[in-house]
């Protein structure tokens, strides 16, 4: 059972800021806290599945994703300067990202602001990997256009 625990603690330490971001991206700070807390909850309730697993992280960010769906979602959350190291972000893009498909959007956000692999996202949406390049790259044209920025 130590060795169980042991592991479980080496394990949150390694995924749970990725996961942390990635969630409270899609959900807001708060529930995406939450969703982060009952995903690493149901991990260790299934501990022995999630160490067998390929992708234990992409399928954690299901489990968090799901439980949460079916509470009220509030947008992208306002982007923190402060939090970001003091550097300043565009103020038209949440509203852009909001008007992205959920695909598109948990695509781009999960690649470029979470710093996923394409195969990462893909097992976490459950799509092929070809798939989340095309979303990647759909919602970057479409945020290009929308913030007026040339490649």
């Amino acid at each position: 059972m130590q060795a169980d625990r042991d592991g479980f603690t080496t394990f949150v330490g390694e995924v749970e800021p990725r996961l942390r971001r990635a969630l409270v991206a899609l959900r807001g700070p708060d529930l995406g806290r939450d969703a982060t807390a009952e995903a690493l909850a149901w991990a260790w309730a299934n501990w022995d599945a999630v160490t067998e697993m390929k992708n234990p992280v992409g399928y954690l960010y299901r489990v968090g994703s799901s439980r949460s769906r079916l509470r009220p979602v509030r947008g992208v959350p306002a982007p923190d300067p402060a939090a970001a190291g003091g550097f300043g972000f565009e103020p038209g893009l949440d509203p852009a990202l909001a008007r992205l498909t959920d695909r598109q959007r948990a695509a781009v956000v999960l690649v470029h602001g979470c710093g996923w692999t394409h195969q990462e996202v893909a097992d976490a949406l459950r799509v092929s990997r070809s798939s989340v390049g095309t979303h990647v790259e759909r919602a970057l044209a479409r945020l290009r256009e929308e913030l007026g920025v040339d490649d």
